[in-house]
């Protein structure tokens, strides 16, 4: 065996093993414990194995590795601002046509890593919102664009600032064939505080289809119709 084909399995095998490691980390039921572990870590052979993990199988380990990559690219911002840049700029190829891919869990990552970094909000949040925008980069695939929609969603429960005026191109995604791509949108007008989409989301209100939504760290199944009365609750809130 030459020993550049040594050196290759070595590499490999330690990727391997520390993608085993990484996704064991995230079956656990501390998930808060689990991530202030491998933020003690180095950086980025931890945000390459995540992105590996955004293919995942289980819904479940797929969602986690995007917590946990948005807890790492916002750690690294701390050290090295323009490294963290680099990190959002891969997710930014992946969703490119021109990589060849199709960018599963990229939109979700750039918006757990926008609620987190102030700085790489106010650079990117547009880019972001570019994927739901008919006259920009849209995502002409409801699955994915289901992701960009909750990564806005998850950017305005931190930061509403930075997703001003993403509420109209959202309208859209509520008359959707997608169901998730429907309760995403209703998801995300909520956390946007837009009211001006309050009648909107009313001829909602009889949609009782289910789909499954990343909250608090969990994987649930909701019905649209109680995602719209929650979303609606929050737009009458005058607070």
């Amino acid at each position: 065996m030459t020993g550049g084909r040594k050196d290759f399995k070595i590499r490999h095998a330690g990727r391997r093993a520390l993608r085993v490691e990484v996704e064991g980390s995230l079956r656990s039921k501390d998930l808060d414990q689990t991530l202030d572990a491998l933020l003690k870590r180095p950086p980025m052979p931890i945000i390459n194995t995540l992105f590996s993990l955004f293919l995942n199988p289980e819904p479940l380990i797929r969602w986690r590795a995007i917590t946990a990559m948005g807890g790492m690219v916002a750690r690294l911002a701390e050290a090295d601002l323009e490294s963290a840049r680099v990190v959002l700029r891969r997710m930014i190829w992946q969703l490119n046509d021109e990589s060849g891919g199709i960018g599963w869990g990229c939109p979700e990552a750039m918006g757990e890593v926008l609620a987190r970094d102030r700085r790489l909000a106010a650079e990117f949040a547009h880019i972001l919102t570019s994927y739901v925008r008919e006259d920009a980069n849209f995502l002409e695939y409801e699955p994915l664009r289901a992701g960009a929609v909750w990564a806005i969603g998850r950017v305005a429960q931190e930061r509403p600032g930075s997703m001003k005026g993403a509420a109209s191109h959202l309208l859209p995604a509520l008359k959707a064939k997608e169901p998730a791509l429907r309760g995403m949108a209703v998801w995300a007008l909520g956390h946007l505080r837009a009211r001006e989409t309050i009648t909107e989301l009313i001829s909602l209100q009889g949609d009782g289809t289910e789909i499954e939504i990343y909250e608090d760290c969990r994987v649930r199944k909701r019905a649209i119709r109680d995602l719209v009365d929650e979303a609606l609750a929050r737009l009458r809130d005058p607070s």
